[in-house]
């Protein structure tokens, strides 16, 4: 998919409106950090309001990006940053596509957020992905079946940083609480599992601006 996105910043993430909740996320901040599994609370644009050091630790290779930083905008990384294929194995199908179903849902329920319009602007900037959003997506959909989009509970691959972990899949966990869902936030936790012995000769790739092999080929 490509990356061309990037041109503006996002729009500023709001903080927690009570002291109440600003003191919950310090204390859920030190629960986090806890974890020894890549962690992180996002609300429905998929700002990141916390991510522990496991998180920064996944992503600590990724180079600089004014708008698609895996510790701002878990979406924006996955749709725009052109590293994010290098940590994000089976990029396209296993994390590009489910991403933007949720997201279309999210535009559905939250369509005058600016937030999430400011993403929507930069989806339909880049051509290949405006073709994976109108005409990949709900391609796709049709093949694999609505549950494919879920995150809860979905096997996808990565590769670590970390040699111990290398080329390895994790079982996202989506979880909330009661606070957590009054401000509209989930927890995501990527729940590493033992790495996999990678095929001869595989190395990092970044992610090229290429056709969108969901999309069919135009003659």
């Amino acid at each position: 998919m490509a990356h061309q996105a990037g041109g503006r910043r996002p729009v500023p993430r709001p903080g927690p409106e009570t002291p109440e909740a600003q003191a919950y996320l310090e204390d859920y901040a030190a629960f986090l950090h806890a974890v020894p599994f890549p962690s992180l609370v996002v609300d429905h644009r998929w700002d990141v309001l916390l991510a522990n050091t496991a998180f920064r630790t996944l992503f600590r290779d990724v180079e600089p990006h004014p708008t698609a930083m895996p510790g701002d905008n878990f979406l924006r990384f996955v749709l725009f940053h052109p590293d994010a294929a290098t940590v994000l194995e089976e990029h396209e199908s296993s994390w590009c596509l489910p991403m933007l179903a949720h997201f279309a849902k999210n535009v559905e329920r939250h369509g005058h957020d600016h937030g999430l319009q400011a993403i929507r602007r930069d989806i339909a900037q880049d051509p290949i992905m405006e073709a994976a959003y109108r005409q990949g997506l709900p391609h796709w959909l049709r093949a694999v079946g609505e549950q494919a989009a879920e995150h809860d509970g979905a096997v996808r691959p990565l590769r670590h940083p970390d040699p111990r972990w290398g080329v390895t899949d994790c079982r996202l966990v989506v979880e909330t609480t009661r606070i957590l869902d009054d401000m509209d936030c989930i927890r995501l936790t990527l729940v590493l599992r033992e790495a996999r012995r990678t095929p001869s000769g595989h190395r990092r790739r970044r992610r090229a601006a290429s056709h969108l092999s969901v999309v069919p080929e135009p003659f």
